[in-house]
């Protein structure tokens, strides 16, 4: 490999001779252009000297350029900018039409096509013909910089509005087309290319953001283009090639000589072609790609690595080798997600080939532990993309990636974000399930156990055990539903492995597993019936095509022919489990009901509810009875025929209830007689089972309240009545009322009805206002919630929306009854954990208690702050409660004294809230800058305001404020800053500004957010130097002096180090890489810090180019140093950027390349070759001697500071 030279502004391509391929009748349709006579012959190419401009061409003149294209259109004097903006023409047209006027003055249409360019950037100033004769390209870049306009915002390429919606597209389309219509020709005449190149090297350089963006898009679209014109030139020398070897095989007297001649005369004019497009593919990408790739700006790092992976993508045998395979590799390291996001992407398409993956051996080996932790990308999108580039990794060899890569991304199917779900679904598809037997050709298809899928489904429960996360099956079953549908919907094999034997030598499911296999099935019926995702995971109903909704309503009917049938014997099975009854119970909800009818299904209907009845007689758990009352609900539907007869099973089992329930009750009431265990389990059980079935029917008729009254009241008297006995007794009652109250709404009610339901009220509220004081704590917060819930339905909201026949039954709570249920809350909810003895059923010392414990208390507490909001209970006794929080909080603040735990959860909890709040002020920081001032200045004062109780030495008890102040840090004007600083030290003493304790870490971090010089940059970039390493300006750019706004920066940037300097300061945090792992971090702020393996060998990250400081720059200092960040791409850098985004000191770029020269890598297509030979040719462009040492590990401070940053 040769190094390449410098790139002068005005650089020419060296030519081994002067003949070029200038005829296009073997290529192309359009004729051919005149090629400048004074090629090879010593005159300087590029542009040209003033006095060889125009020739030919000084006739068209101005005033009458661009005449074919615009005039033909009706649009005469527009501007090629003007033309491209509108879009109205075909861009095929637009470009022929340039072509056609370039071709009667090339000067002239060169001139346009720079104001286009120049335009494209946003910039008001227009580069004049004397310009373009007379100036070098960085003194007409030096011009435009001055002339362009920041402050306006206008900016073509990002501008909102119909007219710049597809501006870009149109930009990308223009370079694209350009290209293709000069690929035979114009592209060699060693003006047109050079000129352009050498503009946009130096546009991509400028300290103007959107000259860099626009020029670095347009340069990384036309060597797209040329890409693919080398791609051609390649064909065609290949068939150029071929046909030569077959006409020089044949015989001598058949041969013609002539052709012969003529085809090794095409093949070196094509090979001559080649060597040019080399050289102008050499240009672009070391003048522009290897700084920009880069660059400060994000949109601008994402559009290099976009395109090196179309470049790889479509001459793979020039592209695709470890040499630019590295820049991808070190480029999933940004900070940015959306370049992240373009380096899976540009992977995706080269690991979709299969032929290219022998290529990519080397590269996978670096990067796969980096791919792997990009499935754990705080951005989901990244994610997603990660986890999709592993499946195609996958797919082309199972040997790369190891069990434990795997499992990293098998736990990623009981993500919340569903995206990030369905991917990893995909892949353990493809990675569990893709292998399956083969079927024999004519042999009948097997069914249910011995079906193909059985062993899948196997597979299927087997991971759900494993990964034990129990309760999440909907989640799994969610993840696999697109890539494994037909698998999940096989409920014919699922049935057939629960009811039937197992085969010989077939070893049975476990009880565990059948557990498992029932709940994944009806988490598949579910997803089937109801077509959208479980709970946590929907982003709201979406419409369903048409599609969709007929493959809906197949399964509906499959399932229901299917389970109508394996239900009843499945329910007789498991009829004592109670966990596989109540979700075999599910199954019935999602059944269409019409089935049993129309498919002549009601003898399994018979079977269905006669199954029912006897679960329902023997369980007493809640769960499972709720299930059977639903079932019996999903049944009784008036639309269906079947209503009839589940409405009469229904009656029948409720009216046994009901007897027996009011005959044990009179048994266990009478006077004079203790009753047993016995007796008290039988009224018990019987009260649940109707309180579980009230919940969803109406037992009215049955009059559950005179019963459940005397119980209670017996209760209340006796002060013996067994606890649950109670708490159920007093959920049905208050299902009785509720269900009442529901019939006196429907509208047509009687005054007896409404004096009745008053009645019933009133004593029930009386009667849970008396439990209050019970002795038992599960009946007391019982009691509590129902009477909370009472007093908000019974209140007077309950008349509003035209309801006033209502008003009668509005009750207000008393005073007696405010102040008993105030009371309960500060007793029972403002309590210690420790001191929640009772809710807890002496389960204290385990965490689940305690949560449960707490758990219980926040609702109870949500209940009775409902009376609040709705004015039920009186306003004021919310002070009550907010006395309570100020109390907890102050002997908060008393117990953590100084040693407050910045790292804590609620801490952070509290800091990330601040954040949020600073983004609602906006990005007008005048309109915002007392308020910011003030807050700043109350801030400080309630940080410093309470001395540290230890003494003098020790930070003020409130210190840790000032973290949570410095999020507001960013919104204060520069100037502000410092006046907040000064104000600051007002409150400092000499020892405070001295110490480094962690305890003056919040004084420490808020000093230095206020030293920073604007907006802190995210960007972990150092300018110190040059952006540019093979390409220079001229010696009159350097010289000159730079424009206002960057000497001003500078001098801001020399006040902030001095004042940096004098004062002492924390240094800032390293930056760690935007990926969230468990592993040990990424710091960046040391000179010598650690090396990922993947940066090892060929990878190292590269050093800088050039290693002379910028003439405009100040040395560099051993600090690190923070950039200053714009708001956008019209924003002028105050430097040019150049070190590498994910680095932040150049002693850690050095300590990565040691043996790596940079420049020594040029565009090298390969030789001519048939297409069956091309994929034999492996590049190895990488130094032995490059390989580094991996034995740097990372230090104990980089993992403690990457946990404390990352919790």
């Amino acid at each position: 490999m040769i190094a390449a030279p410098e790139l002068p502004s005005e650089f020419h391509y060296p030519q081994d001779s002067d003949t070029r391929f200038s005829s296009d009748t073997d290529f192309s349709e359009g004729p051919d252009v005149s090629i400048n006579p004074t090629k090879g012959k010593g005159g300087k190419k590029g542009k040209k000297a003033v006095g060889e401009k125009g020739k030919g061409g000084k006739g068209v003149g101005e005033a009458g350029r661009m005449n074919g294209h615009h005039q033909e259109n009706g649009m005469e004097n527009m501007m090629l900018f003007e033309v491209v903006k509108m879009g109205k023409s075909a861009m095929q047209s637009v470009v022929d039409d340039w072509i056609e006027s370039y071709k009667a003055d090339r000067d002239t249409a060169l001139l346009d096509l720079i104001n286009f360019f120049i335009q494209c950037s946003g910039c008001k100033g227009v580069v004049s013909g004397e310009m373009f004769r007379n100036m070098q390209n960085s003194e007409i870049i030096r011009r435009m910089t001055e002339e362009f306009d920041e402050d306006s915002g206008d900016y073509p390429l990002t501008m909102a509005g119909p007219l710049w919606k597809k501006f870009k597209g149109s930009f990308c389309e223009f370079i694209a087309v350009l290209v293709r219509q000069c690929q035979y020709s114009i592209i060699y005449d060693e003006y047109l290319m050079d000129t352009v190149i050498s503009l946009l090297t130096g546009l991509s350089d400028s300290q103007v953001r959107a000259f860099r963006h626009t020029s670095t898009l347009a340069a990384m679209k036309l060597m797209t283009a040329l890409v693919n014109v080398a791609l051609n030139l390649s064909i065609n020398m290949d068939n150029t090639q071929r046909q030569y070897e077959t006409e020089r095989n044949k015989m001598v007297a058949k041969r013609a000589n002539d052709r012969l001649e003529l085809l090794l005369q095409k093949r070196k004019e094509l090979q001559e072609n080649q060597d040019e497009i080399e050289n102008m593919m050499n240009a672009i990408f070391k003048g522009v790609f290897v700084h920009r790739y880069r660059d400060a700006i994000a949109e601008i790092r994402a559009i290099c690595i976009e395109e090196i992976g179309m470049w790889m993508k479509l001459y793979s045998d020039a592209f695709l080798n470890d040499s630019y395979l590295k820049y991808v590799g070190w480029t999933m390291h940004d900070k940015q997600g959306e370049v992240r996001l373009k380096c899976l992407t540009a992977l995706q398409g080269l690991y979709y080939n299969r032929e290219l993956n022998t290529r990519l051996e080397l590269f996978t080996s670096r990067f796969k532990d980096r791919i792997v932790s990009m499935t754990l990308d705080k951005e989901y999108d990244v994610a997603v993309q990660a986890i999709k580039l592993l499946t195609l990794v996958l797919h082309s060899t199972d040997e790369v990636l190891s069990p434990e890569d795997c499992e990293s991304v098998y736990h990623l199917v009981y993500s919340a974000h569903r995206p990030v779900a369905i991917a990893a679904g995909e892949f353990l598809f493809k990675k569990l399930f893709s292998t399956r037997e083969p079927e024999e050709e004519g042999a009948p298809r097997r069914r249910g156990r011995q079906s193909p899928n059985a062993n899948l489904i196997k597979t299927t429960v087997f991971f759900f055990l494993e990964s034990e996360l129990h309760e999440h099956a909907a989640y799994l079953v969610d993840s696999l539903w697109e890539s494994g549908a037909e698998l999940l919907k096989d409920w014919e094999c699922m049935t057939s492995l629960l009811l039937d034997e197992p085969l010989p030598g077939e070893e049975a499911l476990t009880d565990r597993q059948e557990t498992a296999l029932i709940e994944i099935m009806l988490c598949t019926v579910r997803q089937a019936a109801e077509c959208h995702p479980p709970i946590g995971r929907g982003t709201g109903k979406r419409v369903m095509t048409a599609k969709e909704k007929k493959t809906q309503l197949d399964d509906r009917t499959r399932m229901t022919e299917l389970f109508a049938v394996a239900l009843p014997p499945l329910l007789a099975k498991y009829s004592i489990d109670a966990e596989k009854v109540t979700n075999l119970l599910q199954l019935p909800q999602f059944f269409d009901l019409e089935i049993y009818t129309t498919g002549r299904l009601e003898k399994h209907l018979e079977a269905l509810l006669r199954q029912i009845r006897e679960i329902v007689e023997k369980h007493t758990d809640t769960e499972v009875l709720e299930a059977c009352s639903k079932t019996y609900h999903a049944l009784c539907n008036e639309e269906f025929t079947i209503f009839n007869r589940v409405d009469i099973a229904r009656s029948q089992m409720l009216d046994e209830l009901v007897d027996k329930f009011n005959r044990l009750l009179e048994d266990f009431l009478q006077e004079g007689e203790e009753p047993d265990e016995d007796d008290a389990y039988q009224v018990l059980s019987t009260l649940k089972r109707i309180t579980a079935f009230h919940n969803a029917h109406d037992l009215s008729q049955w009059d559950l309240f005179t019963s459940n009254f005397k119980l209670l009241n017996t209760g209340i008297e006796n002060g013996d009545m067994p606890e649950q006995i109670v708490v159920h007794a007093l959920q049905c009652t208050h299902y009785v009322i509720l269900w009442h109250l529901a019939k006196v709404s429907e509208g047509s009610h009687r005054k007896e009805d409404l004096v009745s339901l008053r009645k019933q009220m009133r004593m029930f509220c009386l009667m849970c206002q008396r439990y209050l004081t019970n002795v038992n704590t599960t009946v007391k917060e019982q009691a509590f919630t129902i009477l909370c819930d009472v007093l908000l339905i019974f209140s007077h909201q309950m008349v509003s929306g035209g309801r006033e026949q209502l008003e009668p039954l509005v009750y207000s709570p008393d005073d007696s009854l405010q102040r008993e249920l105030l009371s309960f809350i500060l007793h029972h909810v403002f309590i210690d954990q420790d001191d929640d003895s009772g809710s807890t059923d002496g389960q204290q010392d385990d965490e689940a208690g305690k949560i449960e414990a707490l758990h219980k208390r926040r609702n109870l507490l949500a209940a009775y702050c409902k009376l609040i909001i709705y004015n039920v209970v009186e306003m004021n006794t919310g002070a009550d409660i907010f006395k309570q929080y100020m109390r907890l909080f102050n002997e908060m603040l008393s117990e953590l004294g100084t040693g407050f735990d910045r790292s804590s959860s609620a801490f952070c909890g509290i800091k990330e809230l601040a954040r949020r709040f600073s983004l609602t002020f906006g990005l007008d920081q005048v309109k915002t800058r007392d308020a910011i001032a003030m807050l700043h200045k109350d801030g400080i004062e309630f940080a410093f305001k309470e001395p540290s109780p230890q003494g003098e030495g020790n930070p003020p008890v409130y210190l840790a404020f000032l973290d949570i102040l410095s999020e507001f840090s960013s919104k204060l004007m520069r100037q502000d800053k410092r006046t907040v600083h000064m104000y600051l030290e007002r409150f400092m003493t000499f020892q405070m500004a001295l110490q480094r304790e962690d305890c003056w870490l919040p004084l420490i971090s808020y000093r230095n957010s206020l030293q920073a010089g604007g907006d802190d940059d995210t960007m972990s970039v150092v300018s110190g130097y040059s952006s540019r390493g093979s390409s220079v300006r001229s010696k009159k750019a350097k010289a000159a002096t730079p424009t206002a706004n960057v000497e001003s920066s500078s001098s801001a940037d020399v006040s902030w180090q001095q004042q940096t300097m004098q004062t002492p300061v924390m240094m800032p945090s390293p930056h760690l890489t935007s990926t969230m792992l468990r592993g040990p971090g990424d710091v960046r702020g040391e000179p010598k810090r650690a090396r990922d393996d993947s940066y090892m060998g060929v990878y190292a990250l590269p050093p800088d180019p050039q290693q002379q400081p910028h003439p405009h720059t100040l040395p560099q200092t051993p600090q690190l140093h923070q950039t200053r960040r714009g708001t956008g791409l019209m924003e002028e850098d105050e430097e040019p950027i150049v070190e590498d985004v994910m680095m932040s000191s150049e002693g850690r770029m050095d300590d990565l390349n040691e043996g790596m020269d940079f420049d020594t890598m040029d565009i090298d297509l390969p030789p001519s070759k048939n297409r069956r030979e091309r994929s034999e040719l492996k590049p190895d462009y990488f130094d032995p001697a490059s390989i580094m040492d991996e034995s740097v590990s990372n230090s104990d401070f980089n993992v403690e500071l990457y946990v404390c940053i990352l919790f």
